[in-house]
């Protein structure tokens, strides 16, 4: 009759489950904290702007910011700066898809939110909506369809500027509604 250490493959097997166990153990707490940070987390603001409600300002908003050299200029919710694309022609409608939107990706709203927020500054008469052929809903400013730039990170950055890109110009738009056509 085998003995008890015997039916359960001896103390050598006993080693390898227990091992095997042990790592399958690290492995699942390693996923939990990869999980718990890659998680999404509430962006505060890069300039610290908070809404009146004293939340953090959604990317969403449009506000202004300084740009060196060129002044006053719309800015998004993180304070990077907004372009407008000459080829959108004041149209409201835009002409910005796949690899262009890809580098110059559209301000758009989230699911059921109705209007941008218009920060101190922002004249939001001028703040209205497109809806874009994939049924999201892009951000304009005096009838410009907005957008941000990939290679800005900081604020005051308009690296974009006068650009010829992906099919046309790009430009930084002032809280009057007016392109900034120079370049810096």
């Amino acid at each position: 009759m085998p003995k008890p250490a015997e039916l359960r493959g001896g103390p050598a097997r006993q080693r390898s489950v227990a091992g095997v166990a042990g790592a399958l153990c690290v492995a699942v707490l390693a996923a939990g904290c990869f999980l718990a940070a890659a998680a999404p987390q509430p962006a505060a603001a890069a300039d610290g702007t908070t809404t009146s409600s004293g939340s953090i300002a959604p990317v969403y908003e449009v506000k202004t910011g300084e740009v060196h050299g060129l002044g006053k200029v719309l800015v998004d919710g993180q304070g990077l700066t907004l372009y407008v694309f000459a080829p959108d022609k004041h149209s409201g409608s835009s002409k910005c898809y796949g690899r262009c939107a890809s580098a110059w990706p559209p301000l758009v709203l989230p699911s059921g939110v109705r209007r941008a927020p218009a920060g101190p500054g922002v004249r939001s008469a001028l703040l209205g909506t497109t809806k874009r052929k994939d049924g999201t809903v892009e951000v304009t400013y005096h009838r410009w369809p907005l957008y941000t730039w990939v290679v800005d990170s900081a604020l005051g950055d308009a690296t974009g500027q006068d650009l010829n890109n992906l099919g046309g110009k790009w430009y930084v738009i002032t809280p009057a509604g007016q392109l900034i056509t120079k370049h810096v």
